[in-house]
């Protein structure tokens, strides 16, 4: 029989999601797919070939075959957040992104302010972080820098929630955390994207995290900050979305280092991308030979 893409990648992201959703309301069910745990879908070479195999068939429904390099900046944060980015940096970014009009720019909280004034009239907003890049901090003060970073232009937050609340089973300390970001931003009719880092997470809390997000009321959930061990991957957005659902966005961020990692990403149910080398995506989606761009944060 041959292999059927888009219906087997649907049931195998079906399943393995379904296991921890299963194993989190205390039922006991086998994985039955190749034998093994649902770590495996990580590790697992057969899982993940049909897991990248079938992104023809995701990406043609997401963007259409025609896509045009313009198609792909629009799912694009392009995005500078190191520690040492200097005004320059920042107008540069602004400038790249009103001309390809990518999604938006995400900078750290500081440049919020000189972003949007280099972007006004562009159609463009800013995105910036909060509680970056541990998600440490206490909820009031996560709200407050949310509502400080609207007041200075953002129309996006990216949010890291309370990892060591995840990992201490307190998943209602990890939702009141999201909702006071939520409530704060979505006063102002912002967007906030929930950071829930998954190279440190097992298949089961970031599940956890996905479901506290939605029921928090986020608009996304994000993989990466780009500062752990590693970030986004296939296996990580397919499970996400598999929990989501259609209602949420998925943010795929970290380590996407040009159009094939992006193209994957979509694929896998990411409808949008964060990355320093949005110019290279879309110079590869054009056709063109890049120019040169920074390593993906």
């Amino acid at each position: 029989m041959p292999y059927s893409h888009n219906g087997d990648f649907e049931r195998l992201v079906e399943q393995i999601t379904d296991v921890i959703v299963a194993r989190l309301d205390g039922e006991r069910q086998g994985d039955g797919a190749c034998g093994c745990s649902n770590v495996c879908f990580n590790r697992c070479p057969e899982r993940m070939r049909r897991i990248v195999d079938a992104g023809a068939a995701r990406i043609g429904l997401v963007l259409g075959e025609a896509a045009t390099a313009r198609d792909w900046a629009s799912l694009v944060d392009h995005t500078l957040l190191k520690p040492e980015a200097s005004e320059a940096d920042i107008e540069r970014l602004c400038e790249e992104a009103a001309r390809h009009r990518f999604a938006s720019v995400c900078v750290n909280p500081t440049w919020v302010r000189a972003a949007s004034c280099h972007l006004r009239g562009s159609g463009v907003p800013v995105c910036t972080v909060v509680g970056f890049p541990l998600g440490a901090t206490l909820p009031d003060v996560k709200a407050y820098e949310a509502r400080r970073a609207i007041f200075d232009g953002a129309g996006e937050v990216d949010m890291v929630i309370n990892l060591g609340a995840l990992k201490s089973g307190d998943d209602c300390a990890v939702e009141y955390d999201i909702r006071a970001v939520v409530e704060a931003a979505h006063e102002h009719g912002v967007l906030v994207k929930t950071i829930i880092e998954t190279a440190l997470l097992t298949d089961e809390e970031k599940v956890r995290a996905c479901l506290a997000a939605k029921s928090a009321g986020a608009d996304f959930v994000k993989t990466s900050t780009g500062f752990a061990k590693s970030g986004a991957t296939v296996a990580d957005v397919a499970l996400m979305r598999r929990t989501v659902g259609g209602e949420m966005g998925v943010k795929a961020a970290g380590g996407v280092r040009g159009i094939e990692d992006a193209r994957a990403m979509v694929a896998a149910g990411a409808t949008r991308i964060g990355a320093s080398v949005g110019v290279k995506i879309a110079q590869e989606a054009a056709g063109a030979k890049p120019t040169g761009a920074p390593a993906a944060y």
